[in-house]
């Protein structure tokens, strides 16, 4: 099934994919897609593909691999391929290559998925990462986050957003079946305009409440 929706899913991007590349490559740095290490089953490190929306330099620069609200390091195309997640829509070639899954546990980079308690990344590391699931849903805006916390944003991941997508991961495998990766697709598209995913709580039962308000 992965199989069959990434690749349906990148012929019917295609020329959607065309006008985008040909965008960035004439704006910004030029460049049209970026592979970032992260984090995938059993630990394996993988490139994961996105569009280009970010200066090259980004990792080096003030701020690492975390991007905050209004972050100077994003290009002119890239807010805009961020907000409607149209960056993300090259994964579905790391899909194919088998590398992830439509649905399961966002990879993080290296330094990000460190923040999970050794318990919670033997658990998430049980599983294929996914293009989106549980932890993408509820953490869709993470840099609206970062601006309303006080605290400097690595603290402010590990301390207030890292236990709560480990929590919502967890649940997900314990949870995990077609039926939930069906609705989750759904519910993926709902909250990129209904953005508070505290409807979940009706939805999904038994999904853990405060992974949602906190």
């Amino acid at each position: 099934m992965d199989l069959f929706i990434a690749g349906v899913g990148l012929l019917a991007f295609l020329p959607v994919g065309a006008a985008i590349a040909i965008v960035l490559r004439l704006t910004g740095e030029g460049e049209i897609f970026y592979r970032q290490n992260r984090v995938g089953r059993g630990g394996k490190l993988f490139g994961l593909l996105k569009f280009a929306t970010m200066l090259k330099n980004s990792p080096n620069l003030a701020g690492g691999t975390v991007t905050v609200k209004n972050d100077p390091r994003v290009l002119p195309l890239g807010g805009f391929l961020r907000k409607t997640k149209l960056n993300e829509i090259p994964q579905l070639w790391n899909v194919l290559t088998g590398e992830m899954s439509i649905v399961g546990p966002r990879p993080l980079t290296p330094q990000t998925f460190a923040y999970y308690s050794p318990e919670a990344a033997a658990t998430i590391q049980r599983m294929q990462p996914g293009l989106t699931g549980v932890g993408s849903i509820v953490f869709r805006d993470e840099e609206a986050i970062f601006a309303r916390s006080s605290k400097p944003t690595h603290q402010c991941y590990r301390e207030d957003i890292s236990p709560r997508k480990a929590a919502l991961e967890t649940w997900y495998l314990e949870h995990q079946s077609f039926w939930l990766d069906l609705k989750l697709v759904f519910f993926t598209a709902l909250v990129v305009i209904h953005h508070d995913a505290r409807f979940l709580e009706r939805w999904l039962p038994g999904v853990p409440r405060e992974a949602l308000r906190g």
